[in-house]
């Protein structure tokens, strides 16, 4: 977990887990055992991942790793994990190639993949602002090139409408300008793929320049606690996204789990989004070790994993299942479009599984 960094914000997720996996073991463990959960800092570093990654499998003799950060550090761990037949289980990235059973077997993903989810962007601009320009401003990483491509691949013949595409880097002091650039350009639809702490200033620039195009805003940044919020509600208000998990800080959904975080996180924020994806993710490895009884072996882990049908942690949207199969590791396929209101996210149609079909390369 990135722990420290620039990409500290999404530690929340693996603080978040630890602080479930207390509550599962206060509650007497799964089938009678206990979880001893070790958490590492990798300041989103790949090549102290794998040191770390290497550390607790061949001193610590862990039995599993499960959820770890990034497309970086996943990829650069997933060879080494798969020639020791350790389960990498339901990491935290969208990138597709982290959910390959024939190449990796033992390598799965859990949310939406980035590509898929930048389809969906396309679709919904297609469907309602077919011949509006657009702009893209995007993390200059794999997430952010993985999300971009999406979005072309669905626009299709309409990608001519992209008349404006910047990349920025994580610590990039010139997010100002490239948002008066954008603003310049003349273009009416921008679609923003980063962390939350850069989309909420970049809402927040758009609105000084007196900018209002259409908004659409990466899931991953759409977080009304980290980014909408601080923002100001009145400059957030319209923005759309696509989510599959629920918000912390949607009143709709007040009473999803602040007790849990009142008992066994109190340090937390409980308007992260990082933290309920954490709370999710953790959830649904619950679910696969429950499945396994007393057969713990790594073998039946990965075959319990892959045996998941119509599971719905309690934070996940309604209507959002996680099903996989042997020939199936990318847990969840569905995402809703939502619309920022200025108070709560306002879904726009039903759930979405058509982007989710294989990406092409």
């Amino acid at each position: 977990m990135p722990y420290t960094g620039n990409l500290a914000e999404f530690g929340a997720i693996g603080k978040a887990e630890a602080a479930y996996f207390d509550m599962i073991n206060a509650r007497g463990g799964i089938n009678g055992r206990k979880i001893r959960f070790i958490s590492r800092d990798d300041n989103s570093d790949p090549t102290v991942a794998l040191d770390l990654t290497r550390g607790l499998v061949e001193r610590d003799n862990v039995h599993l790793m499960f959820g770890s950060f990034g497309i970086p550090g996943n990829l650069a761990v997933r060879r080494f994990l798969n020639e020791k037949n350790v389960p990498q289980l339901f990491v935290a990235s969208g990138a597709e190639e982290l959910g390959d059973p024939k190449a990796f077997p033992w390598t799965m993903g859990w949310q939406p993949s980035f590509r898929a989810e930048g389809r969906l962007y396309a679709n919904y601009i297609q469907a309602y602002y077919p011949q509006r320009k657009i702009a893209v401003l995007w993390q200059n990483d794999q997430f952010g090139r993985d999300l971009y491509k999406g979005i072309q691949d669905g626009l299709g013949d309409l990608k001519r409408m992209i008349i404006v595409g910047i990349a920025f880097d994580i610590a990039d002091a010139h997010i100002d300008g490239h948002v008066s650039i954008l603003k310049r350009s003349g273009a009416e639809i921008l679609v923003f793929a980063g962390v939350p702490t850069t989309a909420s200033q970049v809402i927040r620039l758009a609105a000084d320049f007196y900018w209002r195009p259409v908004f659409l805003l990466n899931d991953a940044a759409a977080s009304i606690g980290t980014a909408l919020g601080p923002a100001g509600v009145e400059n957030s208000s319209g923005v759309i996204s696509a989510t599959f998990l629920k918000d912390p800080s949607d009143p709709a959904w007040k009473d999803d789990p602040a007790s849990f975080m009142d008992k066994y996180y109190p340090n937390g924020d409980k308007g992260s989004s990082a933290a309920l994806y954490g709370y999710a993710a953790a959830e649904t490895l619950a679910q696969a070790l429950q499945q396994c009884g007393d057969d713990l072996s790594r073998e039946n882990v990965m075959r319990q994993a892959a045996s998941l049908k119509d599971f719905q942690p309690a934070v996940l949207l309604p209507g959002i299942k996680i099903n996989t199969g042997p020939d199936d590791f990318r847990p969840i396929k569905q995402m809703r479009l939502v619309q920022f209101d200025g108070r709560i996210w306002q879904q726009i149609g039903d759930v979405i599984e058509t982007a989710f079909s294989d990406t092409p390369r």
